[in-house]
């Protein structure tokens, strides 16, 4: 049965300072090592065990795939890297405390940019000190200057679609390791919620989240491993 495995990033040092951070390379707290590890050791425990696995280029994810796979071991598994998993693109907000934001252009204003569906944060100005444009990483990819959720699913779906599912379809147990809005992505297509309950949906950091196919390669419950 084709098994699909979602793990957000374990804690990273600008979740724990309360800062935007969206493309902006942030490393794992100690708490977010512990929370990928123990997301690894989830997975051994249950016997659901990778064996392909795909992820962003941000290195917070990145790190928490290989804590977790070698906490279940399974380091040795493929493994494709690729931009479009990277976190939604937070644009002029990108490395602003949330808190102090909301005290200078007010809580709802602020709810609007994080929150709704369609409407994205000011653009991030070019030449800005999270300008990613000398960025290896991206050269030859269009950079967003900023986005909104339903930007982010416009580019997380069509890689779904094209490089993970056929992947999943072959029988593969498939773990995704990226962040908040590209799984939020994803989680939107598979479980069909709507445009205006989406953005609610909080996915915690480092817990596995699971759903198994049927042969026609309907998706079944989302459920997280440790309920299971």
């Amino acid at each position: 049965m084709p098994t699909l495995i979602l793990v957000r990033h374990g804690q990273s040092q600008w979740n724990l300072e309360n800062r935007f951070t969206g493309w902006w390379d942030v490393d794992l707290t100690e708490k977010g090592v512990a929370e990928a590890t123990a997301a690894g050791e989830l997975l051994a425990k249950k016997g659901v065990l990778p064996t392909v696995a795909f992820t962003s280029v941000q290195t917070r994810a990145i790190k928490t795939l290989h804590l977790a796979l070698e906490a279940c071991g399974r380091l040795w598994i493929p493994e494709t890297k690729d931009w479009r998993l990277n976190e939604r693109h937070y644009g002029g907000l990108t490395g602003l405390n949330k808190a102090e934001t909301a005290e200078k252009h007010g809580e709802e204003q602020v709810k609007i940019w994080r929150r709704s569906f369609d409407t994205p944060p000011p653009p991030l100005d070019a030449g800005s000190e999270f300008d990613l444009g000398a960025d290896a990483r991206y050269a030859g990819i269009p950079i967003p200057n900023t986005e909104s959720l339903k930007l982010t699913i416009e580019r997380v779906l069509p890689y779904w679609e094209s490089d993970i599912l056929p992947v999943l379809a072959s029988g593969e147990t498939v773990m995704i390791s990226a962040h908040g809005n590209s799984l939020r992505a994803l989680v939107k297509h598979l479980s069909g919620i709507a445009d205006a309950d989406i953005t609610e949906l909080e996915i915690p950091t480092g817990e596995p989240i699971v759903y198994q196919f049927d042969d026609s390669m309907t998706p079944g419950e989302r459920r997280y491993l440790k309920d299971t």
